[in-house]
């Protein structure tokens, strides 16, 4: 088409929040990891392969146990494996390097300001983790995993996301940093896009899904 639009394959975006909408997750645990000393991987590690730090922050994400019952048990496998670490205020220091990705917002904006309609499905971690942002002026809807007690990536949350936004889960797209959370998507037929960054996304969403104009 002469103005560069196309015909949408699909028609509603849902979006995850925590390195997606700010700079990368994986990465502000990781320079934490590194402010103990040691392996600055410990973090991560533990939270995916460690059972106990894996419960731990699955309960915490599904509204199981609050931010200090968290903080109380990770801090103790953190000391466990040799850092030192304070477990007050842990889930804060953890995520102390995450920035506001402007360029994701704005893309957000756009998305909706053509008519497609966006739902934002997010694992909660921590109480503060969505300061600086008003939740209700990015998405026509949000989804919060330890509101509804349900966590990516389990086909619920998503199933909650799409009968909010009206809309069919062969007609959605899903956005997100984490490959997990994309195949848990794509298990009701969501399709996928491995966020790295937001030119990348933005064109995915144009030249893929026609849910953008192209450029």
């Amino acid at each position: 088409m002469s103005d560069g639009a196309m015909t949408p394959t699909r028609t509603a975006v849902l979006v995850d929040f925590g390195g997606v909408l700010t700079s990368s997750v994986l990465q502000a645990f990781e320079d934490f990891g590194a402010s103990l000393g040691g392996d600055p991987r410990l973090p991560l590690t533990l939270l995916s392969r460690d059972d106990v730090s894996k419960r731990l922050l699955s309960d915490h994400e599904s509204g199981k146990i609050d931010q200090e019952a968290f903080e109380a048990g990770f801090g103790e496998r953190l000391r466990a494996h040799g850092a030192v670490v304070d477990s007050v205020g842990l889930v804060d220091r953890m995520q102390a390097g995450l920035i506001r990705d402007e360029e994701m917002v704005r893309l957000l904006a756009d998305v909706r300001a053509v008519g497609h309609p966006v739902a934002l499905v997010s694992n909660a971690f921590g109480r503060d983790c969505y300061a600086g942002f008003v939740l209700e002026d990015l998405a026509d809807e949000v989804v919060i995993s330890s509101e509804v007690g349900i966590r990516k990536p389990s086909r619920q949350i998503y199933t909650i996301a799409c009968e909010r936004l009206g809309v069919a889960p062969e007609d959605a797209v899903m956005i997100d940093d984490l490959q997990q959370n994309l195949d848990g998507a794509a298990r009701l037929g969501i399709a996928g896009i491995l966020h790295t960054d937001a030119e990348s996304t933005r064109r995915q969403l144009a030249s893929t899904f026609g849910l953008l104009p192209t450029q």
